[in-house]
């Protein structure tokens, strides 16, 4: 029987137990201890290039080869999960004059007015949000990116989020280009980006038991340590949360099962080699602008180019996983958790997996949500008409449907088509699908931007 040394959380409280009980696993005893050996070797060199690099970004450690043991870990997926970038700059007076209007428009209490408030740039039509954020005057936002724009000249022009679905789709540099091209359409960028946030993520998949261990087993820089779990069910681990670094190592199937909804993913693992069953456990970090500036990074360019040392630093210093020592007080000894060694190994400089083929700048949502829902409301009805036949209950259905908006179409004062166009019109405007205005607005638009370009052009 293989075996490998843990600490359960009982032998942590227990005064009286001093030696870790041996439970059955993949790994076994002796290979833990070759593979802890070395593993602690590697993050010791790394310690010390960290030290001596001016940057702090050495490469990463790697986990030696007779360590490497899939059944135990597998990953499928690592990269940036969120990013979120600033613009030095200016908005281009046309455009803050008429993202002004619009905002106004979406500060309107009448629905018929607030679908107007849509503002398009290439291939996307932004939602313009009704207010700003901070002082950020004016948001816009689909399924790729958060823009919020500022007015002031103390503070940078553009403040993005880049989704995590579109990260999927394109990688960081591909997406930051996109992004420029549509920036330089509302005002004038002054530098490259600046990174405020960024967050790494390693998808795997285990046969440790992610709840086998205590807050003792953390060796941390930071004071926050909290376990959680969803419905009684163990979800994960949270680190310093709401600090400059952060990181939760959790159960993404869980969460997408139960809350992010984003089974996009499914089918990357599955590229990977996820068998769509095992659990997949997501750990990942969070480094705001104080992290970066701290190891001298700034820029996009620059901290995508460091990404190996960032890691390194995140699990190597600020943060590691252990197999805690009682004999032992001095806590930075203590033995590196085998997964912990894998999980601090990934190569950033490598491919992180492959992306999705798919993308829409729409908020749009899927025939899962629109299909589970529509059938809800269905045979709800037929059950309490008595109806048993499907197609006998989808036209009596359609018929008290019509006949109840049909009321309330005339109520309002509108005929029950114009009032279907404005329904559709303000989930039009939320999903970033059909730009409402009409062809003549449009092009009134465009003749009033290029009327402005063309003065200030002549004015310079």
């Amino acid at each position: 029987m293989n075996a490998r040394l843990i600490v359960s959380p009982d032998d942590l409280t227990s005064k009286q137990t001093r030696t870790a009980e041996a439970l059955q696993c993949t790994t076994s005893a002796s290979e833990v201890v070759q593979c802890n050996s070395e593993v602690e070797s590697d993050l010791t060199d790394a310690l010390h290039q960290s030290e001596s690099s001016p940057q702090g970004t050495p490469p990463s450690n790697t986990v030696p080869n007779n360590c490497n043991n899939t059944e135990y870990f597998k990953l499928l997926r690592f990269g940036v999960d969120s990013l979120y970038l600033s613009y030095p700059g200016e908005i281009l007076p046309e455009v803050d004059d008429e993202l002004k209007e619009l905002k106004q428009i979406a500060q309107s209490p009448e629905p018929h007015q607030q679908v107007k408030a849509q503002y398009p740039v290439d291939d996307h039509i932004f939602e313009v949000k009704d207010k700003g954020k901070g002082f950020f005057l004016y948001r816009l936002q689909d399924n790729a990116y958060h823009i919020q724009l500022s007015r002031s000249r103390s503070l940078p022009f553009a403040y993005v989020q880049l989704s995590s679905e579109y990260l999927t789709y394109r990688r960081p540099l591909e997406a930051e280009k996109a992004l420029r091209r549509v920036l330089d359409q509302l005002g004038t960028v002054h530098e490259s980006a600046n990174v405020s946030r960024i967050d790494l993520f390693v998808d795997f998949v285990s046969s440790e038991n992610m709840e086998s261990w205590n807050r003792h087993a953390w060796v941390t820089r930071a004071s926050a340590i909290n376990a959680y779990s969803i419905e009684r069910e163990f979800s994960g681990w949270t680190i310093g949360a709401g600090g400059v670094i952060s990181c939760r190592l959790y159960d993404k199937t869980l969460e997408i099962n139960k809350q992010s909804k984003k089974f996009y993913l499914h089918e990357l693992w599955k590229k990977t080699g996820w068998n769509g069953q095992d659990k997949v456990w997501r750990l990942e970090f969070q480094l705001k602008r104080e992290v970066l500036t701290q190891k001298n990074l700034s820029k996009l360019a620059e901290v995508l180019d460091n990404l190996n040392g960032l890691w390194s630093y995140a699990t190597t210093e600020w943060l590691r996983l252990t197999l805690p020592n009682l004999d032992d007080q001095t806590r930075s000894r203590w033995p590196v958790h085998p997964l912990w060694g894998y999980l601090s190994s990934v190569d950033w400089q490598t491919d992180g997996g492959p992306l999705s083929s798919r993308f829409n700048n729409a908020r749009m949502p899927g025939d899962d949500w629109l299909c589970r829902n529509g059938f809800s409301a269905l045979v709800s009805f037929m059950a309490r008409e008595g109806i048993q036949d499907f197609d006998a209950g989808v036209e009596a259905f359609k018929a008290t449907l019509y006949g109840y908006h049909e009321r309330k179409s005339f109520y309002l004062g509108l005929t029950f088509d114009d009032y279907v166009q404005e329904k559709i019109a303000i989930k039009a405007r939320q999903f970033n699908s059909i730009l409402n205005k009409t062809e003549a607005d449009e092009q009134a638009r465009l003749d009033k931007l290029a009327r402005e370009y063309r003065k200030q052009s002549e004015g310079s």
